[in-house]
């Protein structure tokens, strides 16, 4: 009976955790999908703005510079004269800059492609499309933590030097600091690396669907038909009464026997009692 019972209780258990699980597999299914979208964004932002390093108070020159993109504002001060474009490659300052620009412009693409992605979420199972998104975002974090990395080695160029000094070079900003889009590249690579860890999984982590029981005795089940302090060793917690076919059973007094008690002897004060004819009476009883 105990042993039922902690049957039971596992069962109630199981189910309660599967329940929780689903529920909070799919809050933090939608999670990562807004973030993956916010990261997107920092991508874009990172890969425009030319924010990367920039003059401070001691600088020689005043400008700031970005990818692919470099802005200079003469001695007279003025608007900012920016230069560089991406459909001329020729107009970038150095080999390492150009590297580093393709390498984070792939990172933007596969970005948005994994965007992109989530619509497949109405087509294919959720385990596929997660680990599609989780493989561009691996590779999106791959290639923008190279592009963090190659964009230092080209410091040394001379239109870096005329605005952070003779000290700039390779991996040393000089008199320049670095500045916020940088920083937010950095960001955005431990962003993609959770989002990419996190789609694996989602992934792979997933509730198997258990199969409902099968009739034990050639009936269908009725579960919860059937008093679990009742049960036999013909019967079971997945069977059913009208599994077992059970038939009324009539239960009929013994004309001759003193039924009075199961422990008692018959004695023939109990024959002769006043009270035996109304037992007898009573004592016919029905088992549905």
């Amino acid at each position: 009976m105990k042993k039922m019972e902690k049957n039971i209780e596992y069962t109630d258990q199981s189910h309660i955790y599967t329940t929780s699980y689903i529920r909070n597999s799919k809050a933090i299914g939608v999670l990562w999908g807004v973030f993956t979208i916010c990261f997107a964004i920092i991508n874009i932002v990172v890969f425009i703005q030319p924010q990367w390093i920039g003059d401070t108070q001691d600088s020689k020159g005043t400008g700031y510079f970005g990818l692919w993109m470099r802005c200079t504002v003469g001695p007279a001060g003025g608007p900012p004269d920016c230069q560089g474009k991406l459909d001329d490659f020729a107009s970038l300052l150095n080999t390492p800059s150009k590297a580093a620009t393709i390498l984070v412009g792939l990172s933007v693409v596969l970005t948005l492609l994994c965007v992109c992605t989530m619509l497949l979420f109405f087509f294919f199972h959720s385990s596929t499309v997660f680990h599609m998104a989780g493989s561009m975002q691996l590779l999106s974090t791959l290639l923008l933590l190279v592009g963090v990395v190659v964009f230092p080695a080209g410091w040394s160029a001379a239109e870096i030097r005329e605005v952070c000094g003779p000290t700039a070079r390779e991996y040393n900003v000089g008199e320049c600091e670095i500045r916020w889009a940088y920083i937010l590249a950095i960001i955005g690579i431990l962003d993609a690396a959770v989002l990419s860890a996190l789609a694996f999984v989602l992934a792979t982590r997933h509730v198997k669907l258990q199969p409902d029981p099968e009739p034990i005795y050639g009936g269908s089940v009725y579960k919860g038909q059937m008093n679990a302090g009742f049960v036999g060793d013909a019967g079971s917690l997945t069977g059913s009464r009208k599994s077992l076919n059970l038939q009324p059973v009539m239960l009929m007094p013994h004309p001759e026997h003193d039924r009075f008690s199961e422990y008692s002897h018959h004695t023939g004060r109990s024959k002769n009692s006043a009270y035996r004819a109304h037992y007898a009476s009573s004592i016919q009883n029905f088992q549905l």
